[in-house]
């Protein structure tokens, strides 16, 4: 048993621990073009944190990994089977009830480790700090947390040359070989402007990419994967110590 993950954990060992961070991964359960589960997205979050953590916990990190949550913000693609949508005003419920279960425990400060680009936790976290002003939440998007450029030769966004790379060091015996993927050529907005950083509107996805990837997998390997992986899992690593053993009154400088 790991002591700093919540499934694994017996009340013998809760009920006397010191917690000061609870970190919550969140994924999505969504076709990753066609060599890539259904669980990908859950597969390298869940990893992601745990490694992280580990890492965390063994330099003296008080903390806590609780379940993974698997289904994510997935609206602009209701039209591919079996892609699990919950609306975001669900995620915030979740996330509402979750953070009140920690708050009247005494766990103030709260990470959502997000591995889905159609989470945004952001506005949420503004309007739990309204309801639960003695927490400390934040929330990090995993694969910001290094330059891609630094391990993959082939940008993309969604079952591209990362994660491809990524799922054959995790999980190879759920990656079909790639010479199965689809090329992951996807179209862009005829708006400039919605191809930019600064306008924004959500992409029909199959309108978007014929085979639901976003980026060519056709260079991935297991060896990039395990040297993204380990670089992902120090930058997180960082800080979910940093968290865990900062003051929430004396958080700025």
């Amino acid at each position: 048993m790991n002591p700093f993950i919540l499934a694994e954990s017996s009340w013998k060992t809760i009920k006397d621990a010191n917690i000061e961070l609870a970190i919550l991964p969140w994924g999505a359960t969504e076709a990753h073009n066609l060599h890539l589960p259904y669980s990908t997205d859950n597969i390298e979050t869940d990893r992601i944190t745990r490694e992280a953590a580990r890492k965390a916990f063994e330099r003296g990190a008080e903390i806590i990994v609780l379940p993974i949550i698997p289904f994510g913000v997935n609206t602009g693609q209701l039209d591919i089977p079996v892609n699990i949508n919950i609306n975001p005003s669900t995620q915030f419920a979740i996330l509402k009830d979750i953070t009140d279960v920690l708050n009247r425990h005494g766990i103030h400060k709260f990470l959502i480790v997000n591995g889905h680009g159609g989470n945004d936790f952001k506005q949420m976290i503004r309007e739990l700090g309204f309801n639960f002003p003695e927490m400390f939440i934040a929330t990090c998007n995993w694969y910001q947390a290094v330059d891609q450029s630094r391990f993959f030769e082939e940008a993309g966004g969604h079952a591209d040359e990362m994660e491809t790379s990524l799922m054959l060091f995790l999980e190879p015996a759920l990656v079909l070989p790639v010479r199965n993927a689809g090329k992951g050529d996807a179209k862009k907005f005829r708006i400039n402007a919605l191809n930019e950083n600064w306008a924004w509107s959500e992409r029909k996805w199959s309108k978007v990419t014929k085979d639901t990837g976003v980026g060519n997998p056709a260079k991935a390997t297991r060896e990039k994967g395990e040297k993204y992986f380990n670089a992902v899992t120090d930058s997180l690593c960082e800080l979910i110590s940093d968290l865990a053993g900062t003051d929430i009154s004396d958080m700025y400088v």
